[in-house]
């Protein structure tokens, strides 16, 4: 039976050819699918109007569609008066992507299939980010045992989509903070490694496309993503396409120098907002604190060196007040960051993720506070502000949803 993988490869020979004809067929078949791909069902009068093309023709490329089993017989529905057409879908089942995100203490592993739905999730799978080899050979064990778990759907997964923090070059598939240690590109070594396409993205990056393409985004087009983790990343959609830079580096939001300090960043730079205000930050803050003798329920839970992050959160949600006032803290600072963010882009809309964000209004409100210290008023009130939709999801389902479209060539 034919599926994804069959026409990816048919695909590839169609753009190659020396036809005029095939070559005008393939790219018939792709404004299809993404179009298939916006639109949960569609008729054939549909897509003939959206690519201008002739009944019969479109009835031929969804036939071949149908062959490939990328898209499915939906059956006839009643639409006023007159026959009934019918419509069609994506198939769910013509292929799977496989999702890894790394992070700096655990990987998260998912298989997604054809409909951007996850079939398979690991989460927190534990992990230690390290720029070695002995690391690296880690991760790929890792995939390695998830992969041998779902080996009834090894045959249909179609590629293998990476995120990771630090800088990345998608275009490239060069990695330069983690794992640069090959000539090759990261997504070169990882394509032989495991026999399949790979598409390799910044974790906050691939978290912006997921949360536009499937999460709390509706009609906006220029959006930011704020990663709140142990780092800070902002993921930027302008004009509904997401922007990565010459190099691939935009959005290294948590290295704005906005601060008089002598605290070193890890990017060896002095001064940056992440040095004040990043999970890593609020982490070390909270020792200094406890050193001095400040209560905190965390010293009755976990061993100091074991706090994490997520662990402040918890306790912050729990009416802890040295964490609480570290988030609030933290949050006037990047409010002051995210301000000058608003008076460079205007932007529709504001996504606060990342594991901050479970602080809720703990961290949006001294946020809020900050913008309408240090921003335009007529820029704020421009602005929405949500929380992300798809929360620990993000990074797995956007990474898949890019790779997909970089296998079909769509945007």
């Amino acid at each position: 039976m034919k599926d994804l993988k069959n026409f990816l490869a048919d695909l590839s020979e169609k753009e190659q050819s020396e036809s005029g004809v095939q070559y005008k067929n393939a790219l018939l078949q792709k404004e299809i699918l993404a179009y298939c791909i916006r639109n949960e069902k569609v008729t054939i009068a549909e897509l003939s109007q959206y690519t201008n093309t002739s009944v019969p023709k479109v009835n031929d490329v969804v036939s071949e569609l149908l062959d490939y089993n990328l898209i499915t017989d939906l059956g006839k529905e009643i639409i006023g008066v007159g026959r009934k057409p019918n419509f069609y879908g994506l198939n769910a089942e013509a292929g799977y992507f496989m999702s890894v995100e790394v992070h700096r203490h655990h990987v998260n592993l998912a298989l997604i299939n054809f409909k951007e739905e996850i079939v398979v999730l690991n989460e927190n799978v534990p992990f230690q980010l390290q720029n070695t080899k002995t690391c690296f050979e880690e991760l790929c064990s890792l995939i390695d045992s998830f992969l041998n778990a779902q080996h009834q759907y090894v045959p249909k997964i179609a590629g293998l989509g990476l995120t990771i923090t630090g800088r990345v070059n998608h275009k490239t598939g060069y990695s330069y903070s983690f794992f640069n240690f090959h000539e090759e590109p990261l997504s070169k070594i990882l394509e032989k490694r495991f026999g399949m396409p790979t598409y390799v993205e910044n974790d906050t990056r691939a978290m912006a496309f997921g949360e536009y393409a499937k999460g709390c985004v509706g009609d906006e087009k220029n959006v930011l993503f704020l990663n709140l983790n142990e780092g800070i990343g902002m993921g930027i959609i302008i004009g509904g396409d997401l922007y990565s830079g010459k190099s691939g580096f935009a959005g290294e939001f948590g290295h704005l120098a906005i601060f008089n300090n002598e605290i070193i960043c890890h990017c060896g730079k002095k001064g940056c907002l992440e040095t004040e205000a990043s999970g890593a930050a609020i982490v070390q803050q909270l020792h200094q604190a406890i050193r001095k003798g400040t209560s905190t329920i965390l010293t009755e839970q976990e061993c100091i060196d074991d706090i994490q992050v997520g662990h402040i959160v918890d306790a912050a949600l729990k009416d802890d007040s040295l964490c609480i006032e570290l988030l609030s803290a933290a949050g006037e600072k990047i409010g002051k960051g995210i301000a000058l963010m608003l008076n460079l882009f205007n932007p529709e809309l504001v996504i606060i993720g990342g594991e901050l964000s479970r602080a809720g209004s703990l961290i949006l409100l001294p946020i809020l506070s900050s913008i309408n210290k240090h921003s335009l008023n007529l820029v704020n009130t421009d602005t929405e502000f949500k929380f992300s939709r798809l929360g620990t999801k993000a990074g797995v389902i956007g990474v898949s949803l890019l790779l997909r479209n970089e296998l079909l060539g769509i945007d």
